[in-house]
């Protein structure tokens, strides 16, 4: 044999070892997608069960296949702890053919999960997660961002408040990356729109008792306390702070609220405050319809912002798969991109080439007991923010991603 065609062999042999195994076609005959949140702990209400609930109306409502195979979820607890998390992750994408996974898990869960996703070449869809650093410095190709961020969301809360001279700001923020990074954001806004920060709190996650938090917090002075935490947290900070007046004199700010928390905490304690929100279940017959399905499905759940996402991810990830006629995660992952989200909550939504989807946030207020007629009569929308005033300008961003644009 020739020494040109032996080398020709081996350079076919080498090309074959190393070409994607599911370049076509879908892997294992199944498409299988995880779910992975807080189940049982300080942030249940703001995905799990819940979560897992919309994902099967998203793969009932697709057919329960793609091309002609079978759609199977897998759901796992990952307990607010990393160490729990990455072996899911693990285990799933390893071992159990696992194709994507829905994440709703504390930032410092989702970020070592992402580097996991992103090795192995699989897509992750954030429905909950919301450090902004998702889609900046720590972006992924692996990696879609769904809901909202800890830019997004605090950063018309606080333009609004300093045009109305809330000048001074305290922060009580849960100890870990999430509200870390919600704290630098709000920062940001507040030193750039002419404010100041008087002081700081960092608080651990799940904590029983702020009584020393918030009376340092009260001390200060400041005209708002921004409140850069979430789940049952938030939820104890804001009935703590009722018990020692501080909404007599200061103002208290959260930086991030589900309408799911709201329900828990009441209209008493949250009327008239103001937030920015990616989703209201009553703002169309649309998503009243969806939101009618899914408490018949939840016997009568609340739909929010988390899981009505989870529904919307996973429906453009499965319309993607059909389209792309494969589960290999980096084609799947381009036709996702290349193609406007269409569903009961969003309207041709591009995704960004950070992961960014590039959903309109809305300006609510929370009503009065008085005020609301009906159950889960909450919110009143006030204004839209178009999606190119509400996400991180890609100019400003230090995603690599963004720089091929």
């Amino acid at each position: 044999m020739k020494r040109s065609t032996i080398a020709a062999l081996g350079m076919m042999a080498l090309l074959l070892t190393n070409a994607p195994l599911h370049a076509q076609g879908i892997s294992g005959d199944v498409v299988k997608i995880g779910i992975m949140n807080d189940q049982n702990g300080p942030y249940a209400d703001n995905c799990g069960l819940g979560s897992v609930a919309a994902a099967k109306l998203a793969v009932a409502d697709f057919g329960g296949t793609v091309g002609g195979k079978k759609i199977e979820l897998v759901i796992a607890d990952d307990q607010n702890k990393p160490d729990v998390g990455v072996a899911i992750a693990m285990r799933w994408v390893d071992n159990e053919g696992v194709d994507a996974i829905v994440g709703c898990s504390a930032s410092s869960i989702a970020l070592a999960v992402q580097e996991i996703m992103k090795n192995r070449k699989k897509p992750y869809m954030l429905a909950g997660t919301a450090g902004s650093f998702f889609t900046n410095d720590k972006c992924s190709p692996m990696t879609t961002q769904w809901v909202v961020d800890t830019y997004a969301q605090p950063k018309a809360t606080v333009k609004a408040l300093l045009a109305q001279g809330v000048d001074s700001w305290f922060f009580l923020t849960v100890d870990y990356a999430f509200g870390k990074a919600w704290q630098t954001d709000a920062t940001n806004f507040i030193k750039a729109g002419g404010g100041k920060v008087v002081g700081s709190v960092l608080h651990p996650l799940n904590a029983s008792d702020l009584s020393s938090f918030l009376l340092t917090a009260q001390a200060s002075g400041a005209k708002a306390i921004a409140l850069a935490n979430s789940g049952s947290d938030f939820a104890n900070t804001i009935k703590q702070a009722q018990e020692f007046g501080l909404t007599k004199s200061q103002l208290l700010v959260p930086l991030g609220l589900m309408i799911s928390q709201t329900h828990g905490i009441g209209l008493k304690d949250l009327q008239n405050v103001r937030l920015t929100t990616p989703f209201y279940w009553d703002m169309t017959p649309e998503s009243r319809a969806f939101a009618k399905r899914y408490a018949e499905a939840t016997g009568g759940q609340l739909l929010n912002e988390g899981k009505s996402a989870t529904y919307s991810a996973i429906t453009h990830y499965l319309k993607a798969v059909a389209a792309a006629g494969a589960d290999d995660g980096e084609a799947v992952m381009r036709q996702m991109k290349n193609t406007p989200v269409n569903d009961f909550e969003m309207k041709n939504v591009s995704i960004r080439a950070d992961g960014q989807v590039m959903r309109p946030l809305y300006v609510a207020r929370i009503k009065t007991p008085a005020e609301s007629k009906y159950t889960y009569d909450y919110y009143e929308i006030t204004g839209t923010i178009a999606p190119e005033d509400a996400w991180r300008p890609a100019s400003e961003s230090a995603c690599d991603l963004l720089k091929s644009q």
